[in-house]
């Protein structure tokens, strides 16, 4: 006897039809739970950083100078901790794999959920493919199994990581912490050997331009701050990728926030460590243009070979994390049916197979751009505005419905989270300064996936996929009331 379930006539409601689909259709799109507790989460979290420790982040002291950098991380790191205690809270009561995609669809309806959902997509497909390029970088300056081209190094870790995430998210996880603590160990050396060269007059060697405000500190005055806002997300970008192993954790609604908090305080610590110690070991303007910053701080020697090889680990942590983030997203927007429904259907090892492999290709190609920060830039725009449309979320989840179950509650509720809206509406703004090609390239796709959404996707979604049943919830309660 069949167990499906018969699909009725397409429902309509907010704008968008969605019909039910069969068990069998769910059966084929699910994940496998519990295979993280948080130390698992808070490693996955640190993993999808720790590249930018490593490279990405100097860039900014171009752009700013040591003391323009420092003002925009300060900012960008109060800005990311508002913003995950806000999405801890939105993660222990809406605990699925769609992550700022489901606290959007519920807070504002299929358009905000959708159009936050591919802003985060975004975001997780083009930054795998800029780190892609800078290891690339490291592997060449490594001189490792003598490759000179860095295409052959994209396709290789695409191919391989793509694999291994294949076989399922606990192997998966697993591997990413290891390599995750490998990293972790690089910055630790790096750190040791650093101190002893630091030097707090040559932060601010690059000397001062004539602009607004300029001096050593600022040497391209009080503009030079907002320029580096882009540089400074780098230490932080993708942290707010925890809640998307909501589906694959154990306890979701108490493992996953105490994760993405654990996860950020340890960011924290590393990104001020390097953002000290780097520049100040060999000076801020030999830093701004280096594609190996933490090496070039050490000079030659066995400490900085030790951390070249590591710091490759460090990239590669991200790279491989990010690939699992950006997977979780395709996969729960293709399950409701906001992208093609193939994308989301598992293999025996409860992985997605091509939401793990079509983004995976997007990404390999704009990795043969070799243009390592145009698709940071790129990566950036995309994230800055998902944290807009999560943090509207937040505050208007707890304005509509504030007797919603909430395991964990954020310290300080809207105030926090209007401070982080504030900032991530100045960050989007800022991508367009430092480079207008990239941020307006990035807002065309943008637009193009919002009218495929427009022309066909929102007649064809599935209203008892788990994301969009959080949301049918809600408003049978609002009906009732």
């Amino acid at each position: 006897m069949s167990t499906e379930r018969p699909a009725p006539n397409p429902l309509h409601h907010d704008g968008v039809d969605a019909t039910i689909e069969s068990d069998a259709y769910l059966a084929k799109r699910t994940l496998r739970s519990g295979s993280a507790g948080w130390v698992l989460l808070a490693g996955l979290g640190v993993s999808y950083v720790i590249s930018g420790d490593y490279a990405g982040w100097n860039n900014g002291l171009a752009q700013g100078g040591w003391g323009g950098l420092a003002i925009a991380a300060v900012i960008i790191a109060g800005m990311y901790l508002a913003m995950v205690l806000g999405m801890a809270e939105m993660s222990s009561a809406l605990p699925a794999a769609g992550g700022g995609y489901t606290f959007a669809r519920r807070a504002l309806g299929p358009w905000g959920g959708y159009a936050t959902g591919i802003a985060i997509l975004i975001e997780y497909s083009i930054a795998p493919a800029a780190i892609a390029t800078f290891i690339g970088g490291y592997v060449q300056s490594l001189g490792l199994f003598g490759i000179t081209d860095g295409w052959w190094v994209y396709l290789f870790v695409y191919a391989l990581f793509i694999g291994i995430h294949l076989t399922g998210a606990g192997e998966a996880l697993k591997a990413m912490f290891v390599i995750t603590a490998i990293a972790l160990v690089g910055l630790v050396i790096f750190a040791i050997f650093a101190v002893g060269k630091f030097d707090v007059h040559n932060l601010t060697d690059i000397a001062a331009t004539d602009a607004v405000g300029a001096s050593s500190w600022l040497p391209h005055g009080y503009l030079g701050i907002w320029a580096a806002v882009p540089f400074a997300i780098w230490f932080f970008l993708a942290i707010e990728g925890v809640p998307l192993a909501a589906e694959e954790a154990r306890e979701p609604e108490k493992n996953v926030p105490r994760g993405i908090i654990v996860a950020m305080l340890m960011l924290v610590v590393t990104g001020a460590t390097v953002f000290f110690l780097a520049p100040g070991a060999v000076g801020a303007q030999a830093m701004s243009t280096s594609g190996n910053p933490l090496v070039e701080a050490l000079g030659d020697g066995t400490a900085s070979k030790v951390v070249n090889y590591i710091g490759l680990a460090g990239l590669v942590a991200s790279f491989f994390s990010i690939m699992y983030a950006y997977s979780r997203q395709t996969f729960a927007l293709s399950r409701a049916g906001y992208l093609p429904k193939s994308l989301s259907v598992t293999n025996a090892r409860k992985a997605p197979v091509l939401a793990l492999i079509v983004p995976g290709v997007i990404g390999f190609a704009l990795s043969l751009t070799g243009k390592g920060a145009m698709l940071l830039n790129m990566a950036v725009f995309g994230a800055a505005l998902s944290y807009v449309l999560m943090m509207i979320s937040h505050i208007v989840l707890r304005r509509r419905e504030p007797d919603m179950p909430r395991p964990y509650r954020t310290p300080g509720g809207i105030v926090t989270t209007s401070f982080a809206l504030v900032i991530a509406c100045i960050a989007v703004v800022a991508t367009f300064l430092v480079d207008p090609k990239a941020a307006g390239l990035t807002l065309a796709a943008f637009a193009a996936f919002l009218v495929y959404f427009g022309v066909y996707s929102r007649h064809h979604l599935v209203a008892n996929s788990p994301d969009e049943e959080f949301a049918a919830l809600a408003d049978a309660e609002r009906d009732l009331q």
